[in-house]
């Protein structure tokens, strides 16, 4: 049994500052209430996509613009914004260069299901970036995870995937899972109409945990174990030292494929946590910010999987309808986009910048935690920060017991009285291009005085 972790702090004093706040946005966004009540009549939860009912107040904040690092709502309120589509808009909201070269290309068609130059380009820049050999575009990273995952099964001739308890990899159905009391995979909490028994193809281990990874290996069942080099839907949690060496071990002792996803710790660097790791990847996935907020992703591989499975992708007929492809996977606008932000956005330089921005974010929450003797903690991966309410989590099932849904709530809603905007889901802060000094210090503000009402 998970037993939760205690942040310190009274609840009953996080319920009347939660209300308090709760007041003042309602005050201070009457048109946003107008739309959320507008918004029921069509779309479920107000919203159109779920998730986007999950940030703090008693009603959908409506964005009217964006722009860099700054989202304005529909009330004329301007926001730092650290949430950045939650990773999404890592390049900072309409780039210029991928604006001008998306706007550049609507005129010349959008999608023909033909190549177009910029392929190639941005083919060779992902070799440059991530060393894996050969590469397909694909509209989602998780289409990507479950086109890997397909050409994982197909190679090895075995059923099942393993995850790590508590990971992200977009929607994909083998690995919404969570441990089970006898340490089976179960569907995780939230996971609607699973498809059947996630036992069936599924095997889940507590990140950071070799000797259970070792014993489910010993099996033979997996064709893969799909990771992200740090789990991070979760909140940010790190890899032991020599972790990722002890599992690509393992993964080819036992003949298992090794996919790494990087959709979210791309923040890492230019590379990756694989280029900057120097991580060996057999299959490797990427999405979001990589078209600069046009939807994209890619999926690589190295040369031997790409010798084995290039006839299926490529030369069966019956492929792109057999569970690889996509009618707008590859389209001329994705590529355009993907090869302006690699090229002019997210660039050697830019991830400077951002990585010291986080660490200037991170030192900032780090003061703050130590002036008020809280047993909390501040973790970062590249240009990526979050803090906890405890000491940092060594796996998922530890991050899980962590979480304080209400004092998450109160943060959040409180940064996003006073101009600031977190991601929804946990304490999470990314660092853009265009973000600056002062907007990271503006946030060492707010929270210092949101801690200061809290802790005393």
């Amino acid at each position: 049994m998970v037993v939760p972790v205690s942040s310190g702090i009274d609840p009953s004093l996080v319920a009347a500052l939660f209300a308090r706040e709760t007041a003042t946005f309602e005050r201070l966004h009457p048109r946003s209430r107008e739309l959320g009540a507008q918004s029921r009549a069509s779309l479920v939860g107000g919203v159109p996509m779920n998730w986007m009912g999950r940030w703090p107040g008693s009603f959908p904040l409506f964005a009217a613009e964006a722009h860099g690092a700054t989202v304005v709502d529909v009330d004329g309120i301007e926001y730092v914004d650290l949430c950045l589509g939650d990773t999404g808009a890592m390049c900072g909201h309409s780039p210029e260069p991928t604006v001008r070269a998306v706007t550049d290309r609507l005129g010349r068609g959008i999608t023909m299901m033909l190549p177009t130059e910029d392929s190639i380009a941005v083919g060779a820049e992902l070799v440059r970036r991530f060393g894996l050999p050969y590469w397909q575009i694909a509209m989602t990273a998780t289409d990507a995870n479950r086109f890997v995952l397909r050409i994982a099964r197909e190679l090895t001739g075995r059923p099942k995937v393993l995850v790590f308890n508590w990971c992200y990899h977009g929607t994909v159905d083998e690995t919404l899972v969570s441990i089970g009391g006898d340490g089976r995979a179960i569907a995780r909490p939230g996971n609607v109409g699973p498809p059947g028994d996630p036992g069936l193809t599924t095997g889940v281990v507590e990140f950071n945990d070799l000797v259970t990874l070792e014993r489910e290996l010993a099996t033979g069942e997996y064709a893969a174990v799909l990771a992200e080099p740090a789990l991070t839907n979760i909140g940010i949690v790190l890899p032991d030292p020599g972790f990722h060496d002890a599992l690509r071990a393992l993964t080819r002792s036992h003949g298992t494929l090794l996919v790494i996803d990087e959709t979210h710790t791309w923040c890492a660097g230019p590379g990756g946590a694989t280029r900057a790791w120097g991580l060996e990847p057999d299959l490797f996935t990427i999405g979001k910010p990589i078209g600069g907020g046009i939807p994209a992703a890619a999926y690589g591989m190295t040369a031997a999987v790409a010798a084995s499975a290039g006839a299926e992708i490529a030369e069966t007929p019956e492929a792109d309808v057999s569970g690889i492809g996509g009618t707008l996977s590859g389209n001329a606008l994705a590529l355009c986009a993907i090869r302006a932000t690699l090229s002019e956005v997210l660039t050697d330089d830019a991830f400077a910048h951002m990585t010291a921005l986080a660490e200037r974010w991170t030192e900032g929450v780090r003061s703050v935690i130590d002036a008020h003797d809280l047993a909390w903690h501040v973790q970062r991966l590249g240009c990526r920060a979050e803090y906890w309410f405890c000491p940092p989590p060594r796996n998922g099932g530890e991050a899980a017991a962590a979480v304080d849904y209400a004092l998450d709530g109160l943060l959040h809603l409180y940064c996003l009285n006073r101009g600031i905007l977190m991601t929804p889901f946990h304490n999470m802060a990314l660092m853009s291009p265009a973000t600056t000094a002062e907007q990271v210090d503006r946030h060492s503000e707010v929270f210092a005085a949101a801690v200061a009402e809290i802790a005393g």
